[in-house]
This record gives structure tokens, C-alpha cells and sequence, in this order.
């Protein structure tokens, strides 16, 4: 009987089962769909406008929400009981951790980092027309010292698998593993970064100048936790 009203409704939308089939895995797999990313993602995104109400339903009823960001065209998902910042939470979820797979640690502190970065360009007016921010490695590298009180991961290795992790989530752009290796690189912050770190804690995350002065260490940088940042499923 579901399957029937679905069928039903693509008719009247004139999508195809496969093409709807085709949406809904690419949103299942990677979470997100930004238009500009590439020609596929347009397409698909493209397709989301004109199944957006019918893919809202079909989803609900396995509670996973849309967000859609319709300025500068993305659409991401989010999976039962998820924090999502800038969406009212189900005060009636029973799920707590279900089969998403929250950021590491690692993975949280960059996504704070490059928040406060893309809120700071935000306020100096350094955003392009399509809401990202430029932002150079050298410059990062240290933005992340000052902020949490530690270097980035150690290996360059494990550096690109996390900025790897980071463009999956399309959080940020880059044109090659390549340009990692050189601290003149740049990297682009997509302006979906806002929905993956609550104003809360963006505000609580304190000028490093306070936390010296201090002379603590335990209060020098910012202390992590995944409680004001979106939860994820895991991307391949």
C-alpha cells in the first residue's frame, strides 16, 4: 500500500522509481548533496527540488529529518535523534544513538576550528556569492594551535584522512591530496558548516588570550564534546 502511493505520487511528478531509488541511496550514503560539487550532485539536487515533499515523508517515518539549505543549495539528512543546530529537536525521539556514527574527536576539533575560522570571515565580509570561505593551511594550522592548545595530527597521513572525512561531509573543499602537503594550500569552508556546530557552543569557545592569561592548562583552549555538534552517519 505504501509502495503503491509512492509509485503513485512519482507519476504525478513524472520521476521515475529508479531515478527517486537513485536520490534517496546517494542522501543514505553521503549524508548530503551540494549542488555545485559536481555534475551528478546537480543533477541529484535538481531532482530533490521536485520530490522534495514526497522524500520529507518517506523519510519521516523512519525519523530522519532534512535540512535544506535553499541560498546556497545544499540538502543533508540526519539520522533519528540527532542534534541538529538551527532545527527544533523531537522531544519525543527514543533514540539515543541508533546507526549514525558521531565525529571522532579529532574529526570535532577541526569542525570547531574551521567554525569559528568561517564565522570570523563571516564578520570581515570575506564570504564569496556562493557562502564559502577561502582559507589558507598556514593559517589554519595555526588557528587550530591557538584555539585547542595542540598542533594538527602529527603524520600527514592522518591529516589528509581527516580533512578526507571533512570533504566527504562537505564541510570543505580542496582540489587535491596534493595541496595538502604544502602550508601554502588553501582550502574552501562550505557554508553547511553552520549546521554542523550550535551557536551555543561556537559563543562558549573563549579567546585563548583569557585562557593564558589564566596560567591553566586545563582551562587553555577549548574543551571538546560532540553535544552541540551535528551527529553524522559514517560516509564511504
Amino acid at each position: 500500500m505504501f509502495a503503491e502511493k509512492i509509485e503513485e505520487s512519482l507519476a504525478e511528478l513524472a520521476i521515475s522509481a529508479a531515478d527517486f531509488s537513485e536520490l534517496v541511496i546517494r542522501l543514505l550514503d553521503y549524508g548530503v548533496l551540494c549542488r555545485d560539487e559536481s555534475q551528478i550532485e546537480s543533477l541529484l539536487y535538481d531532482r530533490y527540488l521536485q520530490c522534495s515533499d514526497l522524500l520529507e515523508d518517506y523519510l519521516s517515518v523512519i525519523k530522519m529529518r532534512i535540512q535544506h539549505d535553499s541560498r546556497f543549495c545544499f540538502v543533508r539528512i540526519f539520522p533519528p535523534g540527532a542534534v541538529v543546530p538551527g532545527m527544533a529537536d523531537d522531544d519525543h525521539s527514543a533514540f539515543n544513538n541508533g546507526f549514525r556514527h558521531r565525529p571522532g574527536q579529532q574529526e570535532i576539533a577541526l569542525i570547531l576550528v574551521l567554525r569559528v575560522e568561517y564565522e570570523q570571515a563571516l564578520r570581515d565580509g570575506q564570504v564569496d556569492d556562493k557562502g564559502c570561505v577561502m582559507l589558507a593551511l598556514e593559517g589554519l594550522v595555526v588557528a587550530y594551535k591557538n584555539l585547542l592548545k595542540r598542533p594538527l595530527p602529527d603524520t600527514a597521513g592522518e591529516r589528509k584522512q581527516l580533512f578526507r572525512r571533512l570533504r566527504q561531509l562537505r564541510l570543505i573543499r580542496y582540489n587535491s591530496d596534493q595541496e595538502l602537503d604544502f602550508a601554502e594550500g588553501w582550502i574552501s569552508i562550505h557554508p553547511s558548516i553552520t549546521s554542523f556546530v550550535s551557536d551555543e557552543v561556537l559563543a562558549s569557545l573563549s579567546p585563548v588570550e583569557d585562557a593564558d592569561n589564566n596560567g591553566s592548562e586545563e582551562t587553555g583552549g577549548a574543551v571538546l564534546s560532540d553535544s552541540g555538534v551535528a551527529g553524522d552517519k559514517d560516509v564511504l
